[in-house]
Formats: structure tokens, sequence, C-alpha cells
């Protein structure tokens, strides 16, 4: 096995740079972001790569064409964590193209294209409440305003980076569209699933087709407060009930119809006592899709439902959305040439979409994008603990990876090949 077992070897020590112990927990611009990212910059060099950090604290790698004024191919995920986080979300998508620059340099074998692999700072938006920092930087997505976002201690984004040895000042710097950059021409990342579909099917790998957008919610049902031994049933205006009943709407609409899913994740009730009719009940919503317009019919549709339930039970309700991300589809293109590397690993090639958010969304702006997913054990379990992978599947992971790598061709394959997307 020539990647495998030393990939999960990498693992299990970015996994000893964390925040709280024995928990993996790596948020942006902390002192482990720095060991981690240290780590990753060594296994660069080693690999034949020039590399360092650049100002918003991503790291960068450059394995540089064998040909001059080449196209840039970059490939790459997120160093961060959630709390309490497993060991391959994000960094395998770092580790494995690093073995795969490191096959290549041992055989002396140049690209006609310069790969670029990224170490993205923060992803999860854990310490800020900002996601995708680092590909919102580099795709010119990046609102500077965020740079005044405090974490709990009060420390802004602007002070962080600064204090990290960046630049918060040079956001515009890092826009991969700018005229000082190379033609990018292309990004892929490589992921685990985080989901069961390829390990209920005994598949290790898979192609993404989009990665799907997200609506969330927050729904207020406002009732009213009374006795609950003396208000007759047939005349309350019970909240939590009638939250209840949309909250199942909820689970219903998104189970029958096909490429959506649907999730209430937090819930409050008040006044929270034993024998009082809940009064003030307050909910959120996460609709994902990865067509924008299934999404958007889909939201459309619920909040419809809800008002008919808040007439029917005699209650009020708000239901605003305040977030939304538009679908990234992949490029077909690039899909094709995935299915063909995971074909020569000799699996059947499945085809199936992200529900989760990844760098690579960021990306459409500048060049097409597209993603490879490997099967994850554990249900499919990710954000957590219990996350795994085998040595088996990131073998055959960078191996296909490395024949994507190999047979790439950028003169083939020109960014304005790129699907447009509506980010509105």
């Amino acid at each position: 096995m020539k990647f495998g077992h030393e990939i999960l070897k990498q693992a299990d020590l970015l996994a000893t740079f964390t925040e709280d112990a024995p928990r993996v927990t790596r948020t942006y611009l902390s002192k482990e972001h720095k060991l981690a990212g240290d780590y990753l910059i060594g296994l660069m060099r080693d690999a034949g790569m020039t590399a360092d950090y650049d100002a918003f604290g991503n790291i960068v790698g450059r394995y540089d064409a064998g040909v001059p004024f080449a196209p840039i191919v970059m490939t790459g995920s997120h160093q961060d964590s959630v709390r309490n986080a497993g060991k391959y979300d994000g960094l395998f998508g770092i580790l494995s193209p690093i073995a795969c620059v490191k096959e290549l340099n041992r055989q002396g074998k140049r690209l006609p294209y310069t790969l670029e692999i990224v170490g993205f700072g923060d992803e999860e938006g854990v310490r800020f409440g900002v996601t995708l920092i680092g590909s919102k930087a580099m795709s010119g997505n990046f609102d500077p305003v965020w740079l005044e976002k405090k974490d709990a201690t009060g420390v802004t984004m602007r002070e962080a980076i600064n204090a990290f040895g960046g630049n918060a000042d040079a956001w515009r710097e890092l826009d991969r569209r700018g005229e000082h950059h190379g033609e990018v021409v292309a990004f892929v990342e490589s992921h685990i699933e985080q989901g069961p579909t390829l390990l209920n099917e005994n598949l290790a790998l898979g192609v993404v087709t989009a990665i799907a957008g997200a609506t969330r919610m927050t729904v207020k049902v406002t009732g009213l407060a009374g006795h609950a031994g003396t208000v007759p049933m047939d005349v309350r205006q019970d909240a939590l009930t009638a939250a209840s009943e949309m909250i199942l709407f909820v689970e219903r609409f998104c189970r029958e119809n096909e490429d959506l899913v649907g999730t209430v994740g937090r819930l409050s009730c008040l006044p929270g006592a034993i024998n009082v009719i809940p009064q003030d009940v307050e909910f959120s919503v996460d609709v994902r899709s990865g067509r924008n317009e299934i999404r958007r019919s889909a939201i459309e549709l619920i909040r419809k439902e809800f008002a008919e339930i808040a007439a029917r039970r005699n209650v009020r309700v708000e239901a605003n959305p305040y977030f939304e991300l538009s679908a990234a589809p992949c490029d077909e293109g690039l899909q094709k040439q995935f299915a063909e590397a995971i074909a020569a690993q000799g699996i059947q090639v499945r085809h199936l979409p992200s529900g989760a958010g990844h760098d690579a969304m960021e990306f459409p702006k500048v060049c097409p994008i597209a993603m490879l997913f490997v099967r994850c054990g554990n249900g499919g379990i990710s954000h957590h603990p219990s996350e795994t992978m085998t040595a088996d599947d990131a073998e055959v992971a960078t191996r296909a990876l490395l024949h994507f790598f190999e047979n790439f061709q950028p003169n083939e394959f020109k960014p304005e090949r790129a699907q447009r997307v509506d980010r509105g």
C-alpha cells in the first residue's frame, strides 16, 4: 500500500493539535491552527512543493508545471474543525493531494499545469461565525465587514489575522480572479462523504454532482398562555402543538420531494412550565437542495403551510429566512474525468449530490469545480469523534486523484466552460 496507511498516520498526528484534548477542536488562527499549518507546510515541502501561509492564514503549496506560463489547477480543503470533531473532515482533502505530489516528484514527473494545494484556514466558522473564510477570500466573495466580527473573547477577525502574522488588509490580493494571479482552470476537492450513501452501497468513491444550497429560517409561533387545568382543549391557542404540526410538515414534505432535505435543529418554548399552556415557541428550519429552484419553491410552500396551520389553530406565525447559500453544480466535464479515474480503479461509478457545504462551492465564479467523495464508516457519521475511514479507502481515493491529475489536460479545458451559478 503506497498511500493509505501513511495518510491515516498523518491524520492521527494532526488530531493532536487540538484546543481541548482528547477532543479534536481546531479553530481559525489559534495556536493549534499554526501547529497544524506548520506540519502541513512541512509535508508539502518534503513532497517537492514550495509552500507557505498567505495573508489570511491559509496554507498554499505549489508544484510548478513542466512548461512555462502554465495554467493552474487548484485543490485542497480546510484544516479547521468543528468542536469535538473527527480526524478526516477537510484534512483528507489536503493530505491526499500532497501524497499525489510526493509520488509525482519521486518519479521526476511534472504536469502541463501548476498544481496548487490549499489548506483553507476556516471553513466551519466556529470562531467568528462566518463560514468558508479562506475560500471566500480566494474566490473574491469575501466581505471586509467580516473583519470586525468578534470571537467569544472580544478579539476581532482583523486583530486575529494580524496577530497570526497575516495581513487583514490584503484580502483583495487573495482573489484568484485578479490579474496578478495565473489562470485557474479548475478547482477540485477530495472529501469524505459525511453521509451513508457510499457506505450503504459498498462503494469506496463517488462523483459529486452538485453542492447543495441552503435556506435557514427562524420561525416564531405566538399563542396564548393559560392554566393547564382550566382552559378547554377546543379553545386553546397552544403555540407548541401548532409548532409541532409545522415541524412534522417540514419532515413529511422533504421526505416526499426528491433532492430536498429539511431539518429543525433548534426549539425553545416559553413560559416553559409544566402547568401552563405554551405561548411563545421559536424554532429553526434548514432546507437544502442541489437545485436552487427546488429549494426556493420549497421554502415558499413551507411558509404557506405554516400560515394555514397557524390560522387553523388560532395562533400567529412569523417565518423569516435569514440565510441563503446558493447551490454549486459541479462541471460535467470534470465529473466525467473523475468518473474515469474511479473506473480505472475497478470501482463502479456512482454520482451523488453533497448535502454539506464545502470550500469548492465558492469557486464557480473563478473556474469550473468538481468533487470526489470518499466513503466514511460508522454509518457515515461526521463532525463527531467516531468519524472514520479505512486505509484501503484512503489508498484507492488517492490513486484515483493521482489518475485525475496525471490525465487532466488544461488546454482542453477552459474556464469559460464553468457553469454559471445563480448566486442570488
